[in-house]
């Protein structure tokens, strides 16, 4: 795996056929903390997390037990354990999606876990019922670490950038509907009726993700149109000239397609210091939609977080409001 000051270069590898396949089997782990884990507003219930080792669960409740889940890409495996010290293994390779249910399901069961989902995939418009789709996926698992470390990298720069806002932000997670590693902060103010209509996705869902006015990043492995893995940025709803700011770095452009902005992980990895390339686009895409739809930035943000000791209190006592 080649690194460029610590950024794998994922022009290197097949990265679509392996994200392909995890983009699917994240799907049936995901549906599985859905099935037991109560609601939380914009769906912050449901996704993976990067750990040290890949992706995770984070801790489930199955009744008085819980039990976690994690995509380790070091070991190649699906691992699950339980709080009563038990532990089970899906191998992650060559295979179909059934069968990677199939395997999972069996591996729960094996923990006296039962679980019920409806195994229809979301955010996909041609797809497949999981327990259904046959076909043989390719698996690397060289491909599969160097997307982690992607990951990774991305994570510990999201950090960095989710320490300047004080106001409603998400944690830093990945959804398995899209398959995207995210961050959304939010204005406080209520946005307009999410018109709904993603694939295999009640309207109820995107309309309660999109209840208020955000503004959100992520790093995607592409699909469609977009080959490359990249970086994105959107609002909703959308102000008045948002598509036309220029915003930064030059690599960075909006895709009317999309209705977002996208830069490629390409232009932040061969960058000669890419912390401070993915943070310029995040942080001028973000002021363009603070700015156009006049957010309350006084307010909602501060300086960068300090490591190890907290902020500047002359700082906090300027800006705070009685």
């Amino acid at each position: 795996m080649a690194l460029s000051n610590g950024w794998p270069d994922l022009s290197r590898v097949d990265l679509q056929q392996t994200t392909e396949a995890l983009h699917l089997w994240s799907q049936v782990v995901g549906k599985i903390r859905l099935s037991f884990t109560p609601w939380v507003n914009h769906s912050w219930h449901v996704p993976l997390y990067v750990s040290a080792r890949g992706l995770t669960s984070g801790l489930i409740p199955a009744g008085l037990r819980g039990f976690d889940m994690e995509f380790d890409f070091i070991a190649d495996v699906l691992i699950i354990r339980d709080t009563c010290g038990q532990e089970r293994r899906v191998a992650l390779e060559q295979q179909s999606v059934a069968t990677f249910y199939a395997n999972t399901l069996k591996a729960l069961k094996g923990l006296e876990i039962e679980v019920r989902l409806n195994p229809m995939p979301c955010e996909l418009p041609q797809a497949v019922p999981l327990d259904s789709d046959v076909a043989v996926r390719l698996y690397n698992g060289e491909t599969a670490r160097a997307w982690w470390h992607a990951l990774v990298q991305t994570q510990r720069v999201f950090q960095i950038f989710r320490t300047r806002f004080v106001g409603k932000c998400s944690p830093i997670h990945m959804f398995w509907g899209s398959f995207d590693l995210a961050v959304t902060r939010f204005s406080g103010r209520k946005a307009p009726a999410h018109p709904g209509g993603v694939p295999h996705v009640p309207d109820a869902v995107s309309r309660d993700a999109y209840d208020q006015e955000v503004s959100s990043a992520g790093f995607w492995p592409g699909g469609g149109n977009i080959k490359s893995p990249s970086y994105y940025s959107y609002a909703y709803p959308a102000p008045k000239g948002f598509a036309q700011v220029r915003v930064e770095p030059g690599a960075a452009g909006y895709d009317a397609e999309l209705g977002e902005f996208l830069m490629p992980y390409e232009a932040v990895r061969s960058s000669s210091d890419p912390d401070t390339t993915l943070l310029a686009f995040l942080q001028s895409t973000y002021d363009a939609a603070a700015n156009l739809a006049h957010w309350d930035r006084l307010f909602l943000e501060r300086p960068t977080g300090p490591v190890g000791h907290p902020p500047d209190t002359a700082y906090l006592t300027s800006t705070s409001r009685e």
